[in-house]
């Protein structure tokens, strides 16, 4: 008689383990879709950061072909291609992410900066006109800052940079676009202060050093700045400057700096010894 209620007590616990596998299979399922979304999200980051910038274009192409639906993997190309140096694809990729749904402020931010990049001011300027002012990060102001400059208006130019500088950590990159604009403009001194302010944020900047001697030859100073820089630096530092005495006319200042950095760099310097045969073949003449 208690045959049946075993029977059944048995079908029920195998219909119970059975669920239970059931729902043992959906977590692990869940499970591995969460630890391959982390995965790709880790490799998707390798790839924008690390990764060979047209092995990046290519893998986020591919992936973008096999899910269209996906604008964080568009997001990706586009970067990729800006890695890659490659602004005109970055456009087409930036416009069709702006025109979708899903496209935000920033996304127009970085379409206007691949137009930027391809020499397209006027429709940059268009772009970053579209977006509202409530808007303000770092990369906003400072390509509004660029297209400020472009177009001449230097006292809009200086509030973005100014803007610019306040919203990021670490704005060497921006102080020394600030001071190469003023150097174009012959504010040679403000263009000194910026440059020397942007080397403080970063002291292995060797373009901020070179605009800094060319500000300070400019204004006819012909020591050398007082900032960290390498033996090699410093002889090409000195060959920048001498060339700006000479076409300053100061040509006997320029002849001594050319030797300078000859002797001081720690190889043999042969743009500066070919300055310095050329200026005294004229010389000579």
């Amino acid at each position: 008689m208690r045959h049946p209620v075993l029977i059944a007590l048995c079908l029920g616990g195998t219909v119970a383990l059975s669920a239970c596998n059931r729902g043992s299979d959906a977590e692990v399922d869940r499970a591995l879709k969460s630890v391959n979304v982390i995965d790709e999200s880790n490799l998707n980051d390798i790839m924008l950061t690390v990764g060979a910038p047209d092995e990046a274009v290519n893998y986020f192409r591919n992936a973008s072909s096999q899910d269209p639906s996906r604008i964080d993997l568009k997001r990706g190309l586009a970067k990729s291609l800006i890695r890659a140096n490659r602004p005109a694809e970055a456009i087409a990729a930036w416009a069709e992410i702006v025109a979708s749904p899903e496209g935000t402020n920033d996304d127009r931010v970085d379409l206007a900066d691949a137009l930027i990049r391809s020499n397209e001011w006027k429709r940059a300027e268009a772009e970053l006109n579209q977006i509202p002012p409530t808007h303000e990060t770092f990369q906003r102001y400072r390509l509004e800052a660029m297209v400020a400059d472009s177009n001449k208006n230097w006292a809009k130019a200086d509030s973005f940079y100014d803007t610019a500088v306040g919203l990021t950590t670490k704005p060497a990159g921006v102080l020394n676009n600030w001071g190469y604009s003023k150097l174009t403009r012959g504010d040679y001194g403000g263009a000194e202060k910026l440059f020397l302010e942007a080397i403080t944020y970063d002291s292995a900047l060797f373009t901020s050093k070179n605009n800094l001697v060319l500000a300070r030859g400019a204004q006819r100073k012909y020591d050398m700045p007082v900032v960290q820089m390498t033996q090699t630096e410093r002889a090409q530092l000195l060959h920048t400057l001498a060339l700006t005495a000479i076409k300053q006319g100061d040509v006997s200042v320029g002849k001594g700096l050319l030797q300078e950095a000859i002797d001081t760099h720690p190889q043999h310097f042969e743009a500066a010894s070919r300055s310095l045969a050329a200026l005294d073949a004229n010389v000579t003449n």
